[in-house]
């Protein structure tokens, strides 16, 4: 039985997905790691407020990764996080029944 503490983990994974644009900003990211900040703006028509709030979520839900270039904070998908997400979701994946036959 998991403990409470990875639950709520789970739980925050989860509903940091939950948002259209942070699953966006997830998809751009599998797509080209390394993407900074400010190029999500364009993507998404959203200001940098609201993608550096999107970013952070992501990365308090350990999702997302940075690394310094310069004066930019780069993100990159965190291969953990999707790890933990195909293991959550994997859990409670029923079995397939055989097909009649």
């Amino acid at each position: 039985m998991r403990e409470p503490a990875e639950d709520k983990t789970d739980v925050a994974m989860l509903r940091a997905l939950g948002h259209p644009v942070r699953l966006g900003i997830m998809r751009a990211l599998a797509a080209e790691p390394e993407t900074c900040a400010c190029d999500f703006t364009e993507l998404f028509e959203v200001t940098q407020p609201t993608i550096s709030q999107h970013l952070k979520v992501l990365r308090e839900a350990g999702l997302v990764v940075t690394r310094r270039r310069g004066t930019q904070i780069c993100y990159s998908v965190r291969p953990e996080g999707l790890d933990r997400l195909h293991e959550l979701l994997t859990a409670i994946q029923p079995p397939r029944l055989a097909a009649a036959g």
